[in-house]
């Protein structure tokens, strides 16, 4: 529970570092002099919630009961889930197949390739292990 609660924090605070970051993004970038309140609202609650919840399913890799396809199924899924109901609701993809087709073909991309990232990561960090191990 204690590390739901700190990866929950932690998730806040950097969904919220994110709405900022996007926030002057929008105001330098796109030289907006004035924001909508109830668009930048519904944006900031929306990057809150994906930053908390793309903070706390990486527990599902913790759970050692089960196996790492059943771990990264249950993740992609949950996290493909949320994101989905968030952006559409919110209005970051347009509710059209082909929105819908375009961006889940991007999130898969991007997911493979973190998944991926940190596969090798933990893999290389196991084999050190490993060999220190063996050197005792």
């Amino acid at each position: 529970m204690k590390t739901f609660l700190t990866r929950s924090i932690l998730g806040i605070f950097f969904g919220s570092f994110l709405a900022i970051v996007t926030i002057l993004a929008v105001i330098y970038i796109g030289n907006k002099e004035m924001l909508d309140a109830s668009i930048l609202g519904k944006n900031v609650l929306g990057t809150v919630f994906c930053g908390w919840f793309f903070t706390v399913t990486p527990l599902l890799f913790e759970n050692e009961k089960l196996t790492l396809p059943v771990q990264t199924t249950l993740h992609f899924t949950s996290v493909t889930v949320l994101f989905f109901i968030v952006a559409f609701v919110i209005g970051w993809i347009p509710f059209t197949l082909k929105g819908f087709i375009g961006m889940l073909g991007i999130f898969i991309v991007f997911y493979t390739i973190i998944w991926l990232s940190f596969y090798m990561y933990f893999k290389k960090q196991a084999a050190q292990l490993n060999d220190e191990l063996r050197g005792l």
